[in-house]
């Protein structure tokens, strides 16, 4: 299937946070595959960086790696100058990197709520802000997809100050798709559910002490026999950053096999 849809990105110039690894690497991955030639990645593990601009080399594409912390509103500017510096602004921007501590309404700290607010609401933002503030001065048309989670409905009540950043995220979506329909900027977003991720494993055996099955189990519980993966992800967001999704703006998509607002 991607051989007919190897020209979809030819021109694409994407700014994919969190890339190194997980969804954000697959989704650089995907976009490659379609024709992407450039891209720049950020996240805060060098080694992991490097390990993804050489697979992405491999593809057929140039791509470089920031190190950056979204949490810091400075990184977030340097992010998207620097794309501008290597490639000539970008036109397509994945917010993907995030941060999933755990935390109740009684056990949460004041460093725990801004840890999360800022990685997971403020960075995308102000990259957002940059992103957009360079596309509306080349005049040149730009899509954004911002990677949500199902927690936006509700949530765990572990996961409240988590569930307060995506819920902000997904607002934001809405509110910018709103503000900047005429500047040709498309903002959507993508709520996803329990997905088999290098930083899932590393969550489940920090805060619930899984052990080396915890991914069989889980899948085993699961409608479908199995937590989502990254790549049936990547297509989704591919198709959203792409000319033919037309005019979609503000739209939040349900990414899960469990229904948000069912009791069975």
């Amino acid at each position: 299937m991607l051989d007919t849809l190897a020209s979809r990105h030819v021109e694409t110039r994407a700014i994919i946070t969190g890339g190194a690894q997980g969804l954000g690497l697959a989704i650089a991955l995907r976009l490659v595959a379609e024709g992407c030639p450039r891209l720049v990645l950020a996240g805060r593990d060098e080694v992991k960086g490097a390990g993804a601009v050489d697979l992405l080399a491999a593809a057929g594409a140039e791509a470089s790696f920031v190190c950056a912390d979204l949490s810091r509103v400075e990184d977030c500017f340097r992010l998207v100058d620097t794309a501008a510096a290597e490639m000539g602004g970008a036109n397509a921007l994945v917010n993907a990197a995030a941060t999933c501590d755990r935390g109740g309404l009684l056990d949460t700290t004041p460093e725990i709520w801004a840890r999360l607010m800022d990685t997971n609401a403020r960075g995308p933002f102000f990259t957002m802000q940059r992103f957009a503030e360079q596309a509306i001065a080349r005049q040149e048309p730009a899509a954004i997809v911002n990677i949500l989670s199902m927690v936006i409905h509700c949530g765990q009540p572990f996961l409240a100050p988590y569930t307060a950043s995506k819920a902000a995220l997904a607002a934001l979506t809405k509110n910018l798709a709103q503000a900047h329909r005429r500047d040709r900027i498309r903002v959507n977003g993508i709520a996803c559910g329990w997905m088999d991720t290098e930083g899932e494993d590393a969550t489940q055996r920090r805060y619930h002490g899984a052990g080396d099955d915890w991914l069989e189990k889980a899948e085993a519980e699961q409608p479908f026999g199995q937590l989502i993966k990254p790549a049936e992800v990547a297509g989704l967001a591919s198709y959203l950053l792409a000319a033919e999704a037309g005019v979609m703006t503000g739209s939040i998509i349900d990414y899960d096999q469990n229904i948000a607002g069912a009791y069975f």
